[in-house]
């Protein structure tokens, strides 16, 4: 037996109320803005903080149990659901729009109170867009059954998640960075609360004082927009102690290059990398003990480096006729081949015919290349997250191991043996642990302090009897001191840095957390 539809209820079946799809595309507009402070908190966290994996989780977690939390509070709104809605939504428009910047100018001016901070915005800011939903489904409800009211609305609130999610790390921060990302995305909370004010025009109280408030917040979030760079760079000009003469926010780190007294100095998310007046000592210490030694070097690759350093020092070898240069964030290969002042560092050696540059993550290139080389030169960031921690394990090591050739040399930077001595002696122990020899070494670069680096091999490393002419801290009868260990930095017993557990991650938070609390 069927019943028959009335013809006015397949015209509202037919024809959606405006209110009906104005909410519903308000849904997707909420559900984008609040995935965006969250991985917008996510990502500062991990600049600032390291460990990006415990950052995330944690930020995440917090994010969640306060979205929880309204949309428990939001029982006790019982009247006046509208007016609740608009004004909730100025309200995270105004916080999310914000929080970037404020995490921002907390960490160059007050870097104590960064974490609370943090973690205090992302409760207030969770527990507003957990307010949101649960007000539009009370307000839909007076029009739309509860069944279709609960898939309609969980339809767009996934769908605008989906859409953030692609968004934020292809094309938001890559080309508008986080502190523009959070004003825009504020400004559509805001769009929304200012359509809200249409949409029930008839029924708010105080309509002229809302308008007024929608007027106040676009305005003070198109301010914030437009003064981007400058909060940027006030928070940045306090950060480092010189000038910041380039800035880069790119989806894998934040770039800052500064100029002073001491020349040019990199930053990645706040780490030192190099400076201009030693980075020498470095460079040639990384370098040149596993090029001389191999005698004739053909096909040499660096993995990490996109400064160019390490390659400028390798087309000192005239033995070589290729060098492949894998670094993972295209924009510092970029920046350090075409900016004047940044390519006249490495001597023009990204411009090199010789140089193929490769933009990908090297674990995965090992992993699919099938390529032999005489030379490895390993030059990644110290671990201070799983997502670099993963390049100093047993798993990468014997994926080096493959690539290379059986008189070859590999060296690895390495942290320093002093300050954090069980952090260095566990990646000579994970390399011993991919079959590899292990030749541990260090020197001293006044802009980090006494640094380390390991060399593996097949057969032994001999220390060479000739380096190449015109260095400027190496010579071959310093060249063995360099392979001395004092007491206070001889080996001690370590695990191995395995995949499974990244045990590197914790020591070198440990043991450099004494030394920058």
């Amino acid at each position: 037996m069927s019943v028959a539809v009335p013809e006015a209820g397949r015209a509202v079946a037919a024809h959606r109320h405006p209110v009906e799809v104005a909410l519903l595309a308000s849904v997707f507009v909420i559900a984008a803005c609040g995935l965006l402070y969250e991985l917008a908190a996510g990502t500062l966290a991990s600049y600032v903080l390291g460990d990006s994996v415990l950052q995330f989780s944690t930020i995440i977690g917090a994010y969640l149990f306060a979205m929880g939390l309204g949309s428990y509070l939001s029982r006790f709104f019982t009247r006046q659901l509208s007016a609740h809605f608009l004004r909730i939504e100025l309200l995270v428009a105004l916080w999310g729009g914000a929080m970037p910047a404020l995490l921002f100018l907390a960490h160059g001016y007050l870097p104590d109170a960064f974490r609370l901070l943090l973690y205090t915005l992302v409760l207030l800011i969770g527990t507003l867009v957990g307010l949101e939903i649960p007000l539009v489904m009370r307000i839909l409800k007076r029009d739309v059954g509860l069944r279709e009211l609960v898939s309609q609305v969980l339809t767009f609130d996934y769908l605008g998640a989906l859409a953030v999610s692609l968004a934020f790390p292809l094309l938001l921060v890559p080309h508008l960075g986080l502190v523009r990302t959070g004003w825009l995305f504020g400004f559509m909370n805001a769009a929304v609360a200012l359509w809200a004010l249409w949409l029930f025009r008839d029924e708010l109280p105080a309509r002229r004082a809302h308008g007024l408030a929608c007027v106040l917040t676009l305005a003070a979030l198109a301010a914030g927009f437009a003064a981007s760079d400058t909060l940027t760079t006030l928070a940045e000009d306090k950060l480092y102690a010189d000038r910041p003469v380039l800035t880069r926010t790119t989806p894998y780190q934040r770039i800052v290059v500064t100029h002073g007294a001491a020349g040019h100095r990199l930053f990645l998310n706040g780490n030192l990398q190099f400076a201009e007046r030693d980075e020498y000592r470095y460079h040639e210490a990384l370098v040149h003990p596993a090029m001389a030694a191999h005698g004739a070097p053909r096909r040499v690759a660096v993995l990490g480096g996109g400064d160019g350093m390490a390659v400028r020092e390798i087309l000192r070898y005239p033995s070589v006729e290729r060098v492949t240069l894998v670094e993972l964030d295209p924009a510092m290969t970029e920046l350090f081949r075409t900016h004047p002042a940044l390519a006249a560092l490495n001597a023009g050696a990204l411009a090199s015919p010789k140089l193929q540059i490769v933009n990908a993550d090297a674990f995965g290139w090992l992993q699919h290349s099938d390529e032999i080389f005489d030379v490895i030169v390993v030059d990644f960031p110290d671990p201070t997250n799983f997502a670099i921690g993963k390049l100093y394990t047993q798993s990468f090591y014997a994926l080096l191991e493959q690539h290379l050739a059986a008189s070859g040399y590999a060296v690895v930077q390495t942290t320093s043996p002093l300050v954090a001595r069980e952090s260095f002696w566990t990646v000579v122990r994970t390399v011993e642990a991919a079959g590899l020899q292990a030749t541990p070494y260090h020197a001293h670069v006044p802009s980090f302090g006494e640094w380390g680096y390991v060399i593996a091999s097949h057969r032994p490393w001999r220390a060479p009897t000739q380096l190449p002419a015109g260095l400027r801290f190496l010579t071959p009868e310093t060249l063995p001191t360099l392979f001395q260990f004092p007491p206070d930095m001889a080996r001690v017993d370590t695990p191995v840095n395995r995949l499974s557990n990244q045990v590197l991650v914790q020591t070198y938070e440990r043991e450099w957390g004494h030394v920058h609390p």
